[in-house]
């Protein structure tokens, strides 16, 4: 079976990877989950390397089970990054935002499982070309940085699975067991997910952010910034400055100064919910409580088996 692929590339008891997420995903919600059975990741994409380092070293105290990180391409101290990922022996990366062709063979030699996150078909059969181990194929409905096609989940998933041989994992929209089926039957061996550990107890945001994604209606998160890198925000102040910037026409450099420097720390790890950046997915609408890293699996796993045996005596 294919989730038996993805339990054992990465040594877990269930197919649920959390995404490595900035200003979210730290050593406490990383070990959490791998203790949980899962695969976490510490997000490395708000992190410089030294502050890196501390969390990985952290992260090892606290689980002996497997982890990852998940890092940028785009981050502007790779080298240094990686250098970490090294010396800390790091054993699982997850890259994104990025060419993967540049680092892949240098991490996979250094001993390490890369797993590569895209957007797109076309990036699906460039990562398995450079060598990564497997490909988280993310939807249209995901939070934080998106792929300009939009492609929504349902049409990605069994494009990117017949266009390539290695493992699947899919991402976007994925906060219940129900969806955990449906991905499988669209040919995916995991799912990664993102917004409901966002808003898990273990979660390093602020809780204002926790409390706001607990609070949002359908329709209140929107993809934009897609003449930089596509994301998906709360509406709110700051974004709707974005929208009536590009409704105007406004160039990259025009938007970038109205980003800014922190304007997602400022959001999501400062809880600044006027001024701030909150990038969150779509399905966040559907979270309505902040739970402990551990009954989120619970949880989505019972689910997934319940609807799997439902569906098989139906």
């Amino acid at each position: 079976m294919a989730i038996n692929e993805i339990k054992r590339l990465f040594n877990i008891d269930y197919p649920i990877v959390q995404a490595g997420m900035v200003w979210c995903s730290g050593w406490r919600l990383a070990s959490a989950v791998s203790n949980a059975g899962g695969l976490g990741l510490i997000g490395a994409g708000s992190m410089s390397s030294e502050t890196l380092r501390e969390h990985i070293r952290k992260c090892k105290l606290a689980t002996s089970r497997s982890f990852g990180v998940n890092v940028p391409l785009l981050y502007p101290q790779i080298d240094q990054v990686v250098n970490v990922l090294v010396e800390e022996g790091v054993k699982i990366v997850f890259t994104s935002a990025g060419n993967p062709s540049t680092w892949t063979r240098f991490l996979k030699d250094k001993g390490m499982i890369v797993v590569h996150v895209v957007s797109s078909e076309k990036f699906a059969k460039k990562s398995e070309q450079a060598g990564v181990d497997a490909v988280v194929a993310e939807g249209f409905e995901a939070g934080g940085h998106n792929g300009r096609e939009e492609t929504t989940t349902l049409c990605l998933i069994p494009q990117v699975r017949q266009a390539i041989t290695i493992p699947l994992i899919a991402a976007g929209g994925i906060a219940s067991g129900r969806a955990m089926v449906a991905a499988e039957a669209l040919g995916a061996g995991g799912v990664q997910v993102g917004s409901l550990f966002a808003a898990s107890l273990e979660s390093s945001a602020h809780e204002n952010f926790k409390k706001r994604i607990t609070e949002l209606n359908e329709g209140e998160t929107v993809l934009t910034l897609k003449q930089l890198t596509p994301v998906r925000l709360i509406r709110n102040k700051f974004f709707e400055e974005v929208q009536k910037a590009e409704l105007q026409g406004a160039a990259s450099d025009n938007l970038k100064s109205l980003l800014g420097r922190g304007r997602a720390k400022k959001g999501i790890f400062e809880g600044d919910l006027v001024e701030g950046e909150l990038e969150i997915g779509q399905i966040a609408s559907s979270i309505k409580k902040i739970e402990p890293a551990r009954e989120i699996i619970k949880r989505l796993w019972e689910e997934y088996l319940l609807v799997k045996n439902q569906l098989c005596s139906s």
